[in-house]
């Protein structure tokens, strides 16, 4: 009995020491809580997949994390540097994207790393590399615009290939030239170089060498006055040397070459040109004279009174008669087409590109009728005029979203919370 009492003393004594060294380690040891971290849903851990950042749109741009206004920042932005981004570098630039945001987005990027990179060998809406057609040996000299596209250029592309001719004299010269084309990238060139017919090394007369280049031109007598743009290519000109020369003519000298020296006077004529060409000059009086009237008549029977043409309804025609420019005339009815007609004299002169003191003096006396011109409510607004209006394009997905719960303008307005100058020039189209 003893025995067995000196045993349950002990396993008490024990159980005792076990409590008070718990207690003493609960004292000098505090219990956190641990941290509990909740995921937004605009978390930076959300999946992202490789994209082209011309693509996207105000909406798409918000979907990764931009606010309104930062989105239409970097719209802007890619405006300003010609429509799209050309490269990471470019678009790093953009101050509504920080650097943190950039290295976030950074590895998902479809974009060369420099400007220098991007060519023709990658399309601006997926970024894939073209394939070219190539059907066998040809002399890029000979290539016309169509000629290219057919190849698998776009139609961009192959003006600035042609362009880059023209700066080279008409002529690529050489292998070595026609690589330096930016259009054209390495691995384009690898692929084209077997086929194409000129001289790997570019001689070193260059101008000499493009000029024998061409092929022979053989020259009979001619009447200036005569001579349509076709009639001029053939003598040597380019496309645009002719429009220059033709232009010239009809505008500046009312339709004829009077005199040796008014031929020698268009600036696109150079002197050694002039020298080869006057030997086969042979200006008819009678055809100068008649050319003359005629273009006096035209003129005569051209002339506006600006003071009754509607400002949406007035021509290209019509506004390089008032003495715009094509690009300004250009531009006016572009901007005017996509708005669907204009509401008021002020828009017009936010167009870009115009000579705006010309414009002012026009406004000033033509009237502007803007009865004929669409206008919604943003309830019943199509769709697709919604999308591509300039004022409505930015909010257009907003609107359809918001209209499907709220078919009232007011509500939608309230919900919009537009600037208050987008919404007055907004308003303008809406009943």
């Amino acid at each position: 009995m003893r025995k067995n009492y000196y045993q349950k003393i002990a396993v008490l004594g024990v159980v005792l020491l076990t409590l008070l060294a718990f207690k003493k380690y609960s004292a000098t040891k505090e219990d956190k809580f641990p941290e509990i971290t909740f995921v937004t849903e605009n978390s930076s851990s959300k999946m992202l997949s490789a994209f082209n950042p011309n693509d996207l749109d105000e909406n798409q741009w918000q979907k990764l994390g931009f606010s309104e206004k930062q989105t239409k920042t970097i719209l802007k932005y890619k405006e300003i540097v010609g429509g799209n981004f050309t490269s990471k570098s470019q678009f790093k630039k953009c101050f509504a994207v920080s650097a943190e945001k950039y290295s976030e987005l950074e590895p998902f990027l479809l974009l060369p790393e420099n400007s220098s990179e991007f060519t023709a060998n990658y399309h601006s809406q997926n970024f894939k590399k073209q394939s070219l057609i190539i059907n066998g040996r040809f002399n890029p000299d000979h290539f016309t615009k169509k000629d290219w596209q057919a190849m698998g250029f776009s139609e961009k592309q192959s003006e600035a290939i042609l362009k880059y001719r023209d700066y080279l004299g008409g002529s690529f010269v050489s292998k070595e030239k026609f690589r330096e084309c930016f259009i054209i990238s390495d691995e384009n060139y690898q692929k084209l170089e077997p086929y194409i017919i000129l001289p790997a090394k570019t001689p070193a007369n260059l101008k000499s060498f493009a000029t024998q280049s061409k092929s022979p031109i053989k020259l009979t007598a001619f009447d200036p006055n005569e001579l349509d743009k076709k009639g001029w290519e053939n003598l040597g000109f380019s496309e645009k040397q002719a429009n220059v020369i033709v232009n010239y003519r009809d505008r500046n000298l009312k339709g004829s070459f009077k005199t040796l020296d008014d031929l020698k006077n268009c600036f696109v004529i150079s002197q050694e040109k002039f020298e080869s060409l006057k030997p086969f000059i042979r200006l008819d009086p009678l055809t100068a004279a008649k050319n003359s009237e005629q273009k006096k008549a035209e003129i005569k029977q051209e002339k506006t009174d600006f003071t009754k043409t509607e400002l949406n309804s007035i021509t290209f025609k019509q506004l390089l008669e008032f003495g715009l420019d094509e690009k300004s005339a250009g531009s006016m009815i572009g901007f005017r087409k996509k708005l669907g007609g204009f509401m008021t004299k002020e828009q017009i002169l936010e167009t870009y590109n115009i000579d705006k003191e010309l414009v002012q003096k026009l406004l000033n006396i033509a009237p502007l009728d803007n009865s004929k011109v669409e206008r919604y409510t943003l309830v019943d607004a199509p769709e697709e005029w919604l999308k591509n209006h300039p004022y409505f394009k930015y909010s257009a997905d907003k609107i359809l979203y918001y209209r499907i719960s709220y078919p009232d303008d007011k509500k939608i307005w309230k919900l919009l919370k537009t600037k208050p100058e987008y919404e007055a020039r907004m308003r303008l189209y809406l009943k």
